[in-house]
């Protein structure tokens, strides 16, 4: 397949291109407002793989990257990404569409969890997407330090909402040819809120506990 990351030029884009880059064999398109920042990023990370690897991420605009793409992932922060969707609205209509995104707050004490008013981030893309595009809440637990440190082994789960039974099954298989990823269908997007409000907790924990940086989840 071809998978676009929109907005694939941060620390979870990375992470996460380079999993797909290396353990699958799937094409990678790196998207960004700008196609030369997209396409320099593509061969930064390219340059830390292997070049068979290298030679399956590429990079380009975002709308470019969609058009493309048969799973387009959003790497975008929270509160760009309605605007990302509906920006790429035309784009999207013949893919499935991934947010891993999660609304945070922070104080003195830590990070909290702050959703959108439509209940949660998944929720939101879901409002914003073309009608009959899946919409698939997944990743939002995997650190993005571990991911983009091909020397460390993962040993993570991901949980999966969607509302659409076909692309969530698809989003699981794909997560999982991810070697050290376990991933568990949780349901439909109404079970979004619940796996969202997971982040704020390992962040703070990582915070609080050194032996605990980056730190993911497991579901037993």
């Amino acid at each position: 397949m071809r998978i676009a990351i929109v907005g694939g030029t941060g620390d979870f884009g990375e992470g996460i291109a380079v999993r797909l880059g290396v353990h699958t064999d799937h094409e990678v398109i790196i998207g960004s407002r700008t196609a030369e920042k997209a396409v320099e990023a593509a061969v930064s990370y390219g340059n830390n793989i292997d070049d068979e690897s290298a030679e399956r991420i590429h990079g380009a605009s975002n709308s470019r990257a969609a058009s493309t793409a048969e799973i387009v992932i959003l790497a975008v922060p929270p509160f760009h990404v309605r605007d990302t969707v509906r920006n790429l609205s035309e784009q999207l209509e013949e893919t499935t569409l991934v947010t891993p995104a999660v609304g945070l707050t922070k104080d003195e004490t830590g990070f909290h969890y702050q959703p959108p008013d439509e209940g949660s981030v998944t929720e939101l893309v879901a409002d914003a997407a073309p009608d009959g595009t899946p919409v698939v809440g997944a990743f939002h637990n995997l650190p993005a330090g571990q991911l983009a440190d091909l020397e460390t082994d993962l040993d993570v789960d991901t949980l999966v909402v969607g509302n659409d039974p076909d692309a969530r099954e698809m989003i699981v298989e794909l997560a999982e040819e991810i070697t050290g990823v376990t991933a568990h269908e949780a349901g439909p997007i109404t079970n979004a809120p619940e796996i969202e409000g997971i982040t704020p907790l390992l962040i703070n924990l990582a915070q609080y506990n050194e032996q605990l940086h980056d730190v993911g989840a497991k579901f037993c």
